[in-house]
């Protein structure tokens, strides 16, 4: 889930346009379990093959980035490596959440109340080894490039940010502002109304921009004591003080200059974590190399392993490589 601090920022809503030629770094992990959660049945099951595999993750990978770089953007990918040893906590309170979730969806779906499953379906999402391989082949195939992160995928993408590599970051967590990512861009990977897992209810979605300059600006601190306000807060490496929420993070760090300061309130291993996000397990891969298209390698895996329409498919790559032919994307040492 990340820090939550959206409350304390003034996000700017964009159009696709503004980033045609410029190239953006994707939370793989965060973005493949937007499609997992969204992509689904009407009972809430996810998108499965004849065989029985998931297919929800595909589908949105593929659609979706076919329909982005249709827009002229220029998408890498940026997969999660070995999760840090402060976030064990974390990812076991998730599974916990799941195995609730799903024995939630079970008993829904037996007493015929498919709203209520519809509710819990979303919180049972698991990516396995296996689909996280087949996502980069996928990718790969389609043309888009892949780069697997030491550790934090948010902070290898923030990471290649900072370094120019990419223009933004893509996710719709808040985490690579606290890694240092000067840009981030929310609502890409989704388009028109979502659903809302927990209230039912459908809203409008648009692509928005989050600068970290102006959002440090307007809060009058700085990026380290944005870090100290997603600790006291919670991240994914801590649990927050009880009680301090967004606003009373920011009010304290801005009459004790630091969570240091701060009296009575300590956090355990909390050098540790700031020097997570201060400096983090990173690499630089150098100039991002974009691999040929391989239609036949995409049909391959959609249509011949998975039972994907090949109509559809064939149709959506042909308008993919009508926008190469135009010169939509322009080359990788353009786009800054």
């Amino acid at each position: 889930m990340g820090v939550d601090i959206s409350s304390l920022l003034q996000p700017r809503e964009i159009d696709l346009k503004t980033l045609n030629g410029r190239m953006v770094g994707v939370d793989a992990f965060n973005v493949i379990y937007q499609f997992l959660s969204n992509i689904r049945e009407y009972d809430g099951s996810p998108l499965k093959d004849n065989y029985g595999n998931i297919t929800s993750h595909l589908s949105g990978l593929f659609y979706r980035s076919v329909n982005l770089l249709e827009s002229g953007i220029i998408l890498v990918y940026v997969f999660d490596g070995k999760p840090h040893p402060l976030k064990d906590k974390t990812i076991k309170e998730r599974i916990a959440l799941k195995e609730k979730a799903e024995e939630e969806y079970r008993t829904s779906l037996a007493m015929g109340d498919v709203e209520r499953a519809k509710s819990f379906a979303s919180r049972t999402s698991r990516l396995t080894k296996e689909m996280v391989d087949e996502s980069k082949e996928l990718l790969n195939a389609l043309g888009v490039p892949t780069i697997d992160s030491p550790s934090e995928g948010e902070a290898e993408a923030s990471f290649l940010s900072q370094r120019g590599r990419v223009y933004s970051v893509v996710s719709q967590d808040y985490d690579s502002l606290l890694f240092g990512a000067p840009r981030l861009i929310r609502n890409l990977t989704v388009t028109g109304k979502r659903r809302n897992a927990r209230t039912g209810r459908s809203q409008d979605v648009s692509p928005e921009m989050i600068d970290l300059a102006e959002t440090l600006r307007s809060l009058s601190i700085t990026r380290e004591q944005l870090i100290d306000m997603g600790i006291l807060i919670g991240t994914d490496f801590n649990d927050g003080i009880k009680g301090i929420g967004p606003k009373k993070a920011l009010q304290l760090i801005r009459k004790y200059g630091s969570l240091s300061n701060i009296p009575d309130i300590s956090i355990e291993y909390y050098d540790e974590i700031k020097e997570i996000f201060l400096n983090p397990e990173v690499f630089d891969p150098g100039n991002i190399s974009i691999p040929e298209m391989d239609e036949n390698r995409v049909l391959e895996i959609l249509v011949s392993r998975h039972n994907f329409s090949v109509e559809r498919v064939k149709s959506a790559l042909s308008r993919l490589k009508d926008v190469k032919k135009s010169g939509v994307q322009r080359s990788i040492d353009s786009f800054f």
